[in-house]
């Protein structure tokens, strides 16, 4: 990119096929230059497309990323304290895409962080997944994932004291529970489903499948497995496409990990398999289709270690609420083959497809850390190279609890995780835990609904 026209041409023929399809015969206005902060909302700044062609970078401060979820700050800023020292983003061209929600012709980019030295970020949640990823890779391994999104559907929620009520369908009656694969369930979204297939056709995103969960309008997108940073950056781009197409048929659609309390939780399901470089072979499988020491190896560190990492798989006080005996959540660290009540799952596949699932993770984690997390406690359970323990048969609900069961005990686990942090990085641990112990804080501070029922009176 430079002021000569034709390289400022030039980078628009260069764009993804997608982004180039939505474009065509169109006139680009703006440019969307994001971020992933913490929580994994999107920062950054809109600017003119002509302006974009003209600039290899832009800055923002670094405090975006000691920002909690209610807009108060950590006090994580280190030594120098708290002066917002300038980052470098630049932009990664390969994730250009469309914004076909807004009312003209804009590309989002997402953006990686860098000091001034040039060197990333290292609590930036992308740099923070590359990091996973760049291990595996130095091991002769890639890793591949594969998120399942789950959401809810809701009436529109002006008044945070409201309980949060399910959609109106299409039928005119409210969402209805416990209607898991229904298809005439679906169509009762129909409009809202139709807008997400639209706008994900636009940005270039192929879903897998979509179908009714067991709660009052809640969903499920699959996402085609492959790179886990491409598909964490899509995960990132699907919530606020699917926010957006909710938006217009005057609903909301919310990714919290459990939105209401009499219906089930949403989840982030992410299956894993890695691959050999060298050979292209799962290494789940071995020459006959058995299952391999890796295999056992990986599920042993999911076991091990995912207990240290639940605050990142489960970062806010709600998430916790998602943990419920029988309630289509898991409650432990058991494994299973093709067993939907263990948190960690062996689906059905070929010796190829050999994949564990985690079914810890929530949907309101941010993407780059969950996938990042779930990763990183395989990668050290391939290092140690030890067994898990024995599957679980039958229902798992039944075994003892395994995670924490609140924000503050999960943070101090977390911080007890030396061997997690210098896989996901000692500055982002130390970062991270501050923030969060922040949120708690904060969250701390407000009397809730049931403290005024039950204490006001009777204590």
């Amino acid at each position: 990119m430079s002021n000569d026209k034709t390289d400022r041409n030039a980078w628009m023929t260069a764009l993804p096929e997608a982004a180039q399809d939505y474009l065509h015969g169109k006139r680009l206005d703006e440019v969307e230059c994001i971020v992933s902060d913490l929580p994994g909302i999107a920062r950054g700044k809109a600017v003119p497309a002509v302006k974009f062609a003209r600039q290899d970078y832009f800055h923002l401060p670094d405090s975006i990323f000691y920002q909690t979820i209610t807009g108060g700050w950590g006090e994580a800023a280190g030594d120098e304290g708290f002066i917002e020292r300038d980052m470098t983003l630049r932009p990664d061209m390969k994730t250009a895409s469309a914004a076909p929600w807004t009312g003209d012709w804009t590309l989002q980019v997402i953006h990686d962080a860098f000091d001034r030295n040039g060197e990333p970020i290292p609590y930036s949640p992308r740099n923070v997944l590359k990091r996973v990823v760049e291990l595996y890779r130095a091991k002769g391994w890639e890793p591949v994932v594969a998120p399942e999104m789950e959401f809810y559907l809701t009436a529109r929620n002006l008044d945070p004291a409201e309980k949060i009520k399910p959609m109106m369908g299409r039928s005119g009656r409210p969402a209805a529970a416990r209607q898991a694969y229904s298809m005439t369930a679906v169509d009762e979204f129909g409009p809202v489903i139709d807008d997400i297939y639209d706008f994900a056709e636009a940005q270039g995103f192929e879903i897998d499948g979509i179908t009714q969960e067991g709660g009052a309008g809640q969903l499920e997108i699959n996402l085609i497995h492959g790179d886990p940073v491409k598909l964490a950056d899509e995960v990132f781009y699907f919530k606020r496409l699917i926010r957006e197409a909710a938006l217009r048929h005057d609903c909301f659609a919310t990714f919290m990990a459990k939105p209401i309390a009499e219906e089930p939780g949403s989840a982030m399901h992410i299956h894993h398999s890695i691959i050999d470089i060298e050979t292209g072979e799962n290494i789940f499988s071995g020459p006959q289709g058995g299952e391999t020491d890796a295999f056992f190896h990986f599920i042993a560190g999911m076991q091990n270690h995912l207990p240290s990492v639940v605050a990142v798989l489960a970062p806010y006080v709600n998430s916790y609420r998602r943990y419920v005996k029988d309630n289509a959540a898991p409650i432990n660290l058991e494994w299973g083959r093709d067993n939907r009540t263990t948190g960690i799952r062996v689906p059905i596949a070929s010796p190829n497809a050999r994949r564990v699932e985690n079914r810890i993770a929530g949907m309101d984690c941010n993407p780059y850390l969950g996938i990042a997390a779930s990763l990183a406690a395989g990668y050290l359970g391939l290092i140690e190279e030890e067994r898990p323990r024995a599957q679980y048969k039958g229902d798992a609900y039944e075994g003892e609890e395994d995670i924490a069961r609140d924000l503050s005990h999960a943070l101090d686990l977390f911080d007890e995780a030396e061997k997690m942090h210098e896989v996901l990085g000692p500055e982002f641990a130390r970062v991270y835990s501050i923030v969060k112990r922040t949120e708690y804080d904060e969250f701390l501070q407000v009397i809730s609904p049931w403290e005024r029922e039950h204490l006001l009176l009777n204590v």
